[in-house]
């Protein structure tokens, strides 16, 4: 196996684990900040607006998307995302009929604590959140590659920084909105304030981590051309950049020499 094989090997490993378990964790919503000195701001009636801010405990791993979306984008190009993103959806409606399927066999009671009612409680919500992000996923990560290769034919090889946040503010703003209406609001019920709280709240978590994340995106590119060889890296670039406009990209169709 080549190396640059190996490293799209193990991005797209960090890239499946990750999404699959924020489809199976995302049901479960947390509120983060202190929500006394903000209730005491005005009206006590915008306290689902200014606090506490409750989020979803799915948006944890998806840093870690970002950060290999951006990475196999710079390296193995449009083509190779898609892929990767509609493995990734094969992947999660696998997990869904999994999901539906162990539901149907009564829960040998007394043995572990874990009855047919919370199991199908959290993994029965688990569901509505996986359709809801194979939805937002799709649209999200095609719109993802899109804007990144529009910067990227924009910049060249500068403002990494550009091209991976510009890329993930609007993709982001899709799936936060669209997972969250499909996932959550519709099957619990939740009013328009409701859910336009915690889709702020959530979307604005996913920016602020996305811009947190910018030094780890350089971190990896340094480790990709390390590993490769700052040639080696630079010429997959420039193949991945062209390969976006027409031919696969090298480990993901024809194989190329390097």
């Amino acid at each position: 196996m080549k190396r640059k094989d190996i490293v799209l090997a193990v991005l797209a490993a960090f890239f499946l684990t990750n999404a699959i378990i924020a489809e199976l964790i995302g049901g479960k919503v947390i509120y983060v900040g202190s929500p006394e000195w903000l209730l005491s701001i005005g009206d006590p009636s915008w306290g689902l607006v200014l606090g506490p801010f409750a989020i979803s405990v799915g948006i944890i791993p998806w840093p870690i998307v970002f950060v290999t979306t951006d990475i196999i984008n710079e390296y193995f190009g449009r083509r190779g995302v898609r892929r990767l993103t509609f493995l990734a959806a094969g992947m999660i409606g696998y997990v869904f009929v999994l999901l539906l399927v162990t539901q149907q066999f009564p829960a040998a009671e007394g043995l572990t604590g874990i009855d047919d009612k919370s199991y199908n409680k959290v993994f029965g919500q688990s569901q509505w959140i996986i359709v809801g992000s194979l939805i937002a996923f799709l649209i999200g990560q095609l719109l993802d590659v899109f804007i990144f290769h529009l910067l990227r034919k924009r910049t060249g090889k500068a403002m990494i920084w550009l091209r991976a946040t510009g890329s993930t503010v609007i993709s982001q703003l899709i799936d936060t909105c669209v997972v969250l209406a499909i996932g959550l609001a519709y099957p619990l019920g939740w009013s328009v304030q409701k859910y336009a709280s915690v889709a702020v709240t959530n979307y604005s978590v996913k920016l602020g981590v996305a811009i947190l994340m910018t030094p780890a995106i350089y971190l990896a590119h340094w480790a990709v051309e390390k590993y490769l060889g700052k040639e080696t890296a630079e010429a997959l670039a420039e193949e991945a950049a062209s390969d976006s406009v027409s031919g696969p990209p090298a480990g993901l169709g024809e194989p190329s020499a390097g």
